[in-house]
């Protein structure tokens, strides 16, 4: 008899999303082990090893309560990196089960994944991306860390559609944070960069998980 499909979890909870163009929304976050880049400035170090294995059946049961509770129609699939496990079988049982399901990525592996959402977040060192996820990117979020350059806003803004939003993603609310991606936001507003804007933590404003 074939064992269940597994995967390493960090943690499964419910919150807002805090970020990006789908902000606000109730959102049921699977935070799954592991990543292939660990980056300086990443809030969520915890993920990069550890983590728990947990059965596909388990994962959607646990969905459903928490669905129950909150009204969340979302799961957002995270990490660490999510796509450095095999998810798929856990997207399509959430989908069958009637919810969306959206996928963090730094987007360095590619791996076709049934999703509803795709927030590509490129990453030093490089900004690199798998060229798939160009048009397969909902949103495409630049956290303002030390290591964004304004070089590399304008290519990588050039590597995704006009229709693509762009989300300049404070590294933290603090206020050195904050002017540093306002000032990179001019420039691109007077260089006539398209759908570029500005991203909060809404989450952590809300002191939320």
């Amino acid at each position: 008899m074939p064992r269940p499909h597994t995967l390493k979890i960090v943690e499964v909870f419910a919150s807002l999303q805090g970020e990006g163009e789908r902000q606000g929304e109730p959102t049921i976050f699977v935070r799954l082990a592991g990543c292939n880049l660990r980056c300086r400035f990443c809030d969520t170090k915890r993920a990069w090893t550890g983590g728990h294995p947990a059965s596909i059946e388990a994962l959607a049961a646990e969905a459903l309560r928490l669905r129950d509770r909150t009204g969340a129609g979302w799961v957002c699939l995270t990490g660490g990196e999510p796509l450095g496990q095999d998810v798929s079988p856990l997207a399509r049982k959430l989908r069958t089960e009637g919810f969306r399901v959206q996928i963090e990525t730094n987007a360095r592996i590619g791996r076709p994944v049934p999703a509803d959402w795709w927030t590509v977040s490129p990453k030093p060192p490089g900004y690199g991306i798998q060229p798939v996820f160009k048009r397969k990117a909902s949103e495409v979020k630049l956290v303002v860390s030390k290591e964004l350059t304004y070089a590399a806003v304008r290519r990588v803004r050039a590597a995704f559609p006009a229709s693509t939003p762009l989300r300049l993603q404070l590294e933290s609310n603090s206020r050195a944070s904050l002017a540093r991606a306002l000032d990179l936001l001019e420039r691109a507003a007077k260089d006539g960069l398209p759908n570029t804007r500005l991203g909060i933590q809404l989450h952590k404003i809300l002191r939320l998980p």
